[in-house]
């Protein structure tokens, strides 16, 4: 079988083959983890919101490059490289915004601290819309519902609490619910 996989050189179709006495299970790879860059949270050489992580191949499988030249993996070779998502951040830590929210939220030190300074300043001068909005505000700050200015995302630990947002747009594909 054929399959599209960013080899080191570029995009390069390859071909599996596959030994007889080989159990199907043999084929997939060990990914090894990302490695994070700790000032970010995220897999180093993140851009355009895709970074690649190694592929070590099962040991005794053949792989052929789109010029027919075939190697024998040994298990401890990269076959190709994976592509994972990752996120686009600018240093703003979700840690801070929400402590910043729950201390100083009446004065309207998150927002100032979040790249919104129209709402801090009307934050500050109604003492955080006498405390309703304080509230409302981290309620959306913890459920990240509130980011940064910027458009970016929150540095979050790597394998912290990140909540991803599903959307449903005219693009998505829609499965009819069949019933038995």
């Amino acid at each position: 079988w054929k399959v599209s996989l960013p080899m080191a050189g570029g995009w390069n179709w390859m071909s599996f083959k596959v030994p007889s006495n080989t159990n199907h299970s043999r084929i997939l790879c060990s990914f090894l983890g990302p490695k994070i860059d700790n000032s970010t949270q995220e897999p180093m050489n993140c851009t355009n919101h895709t970074a690649y992580v190694q592929c070590l191949p099962a040991p005794n499988i053949t792989c052929k490059d789109h010029l027919g030249v075939e190697k024998v993996f040994t298990g401890h070779e990269v076959g190709f490289y994976k592509p994972i998502a990752c996120r686009n951040v600018n240093g703003y830590s979700y840690k801070v915004a929400v402590a910043l929210s729950l201390f100083l939220g009446w004065l309207g030190a998150d927002r100032f601290y979040l790249g919104y300074p129209a709402l801090g300043l009307l934050k500050f001068c109604t003492v955080g819309f006498c405390g309703i909005g304080s509230l409302i505000d981290f309620i959306l700050i913890s459920m990240q519902i509130v980011g940064p200015s910027d458009g970016s995302s929150y540095i979050i630990d790597y394998y912290g609490a990140r909540l991803t947002r599903l959307t449903i747009t005219n693009a998505t594909f829609r499965k009819m619910q069949t019933y038995p």
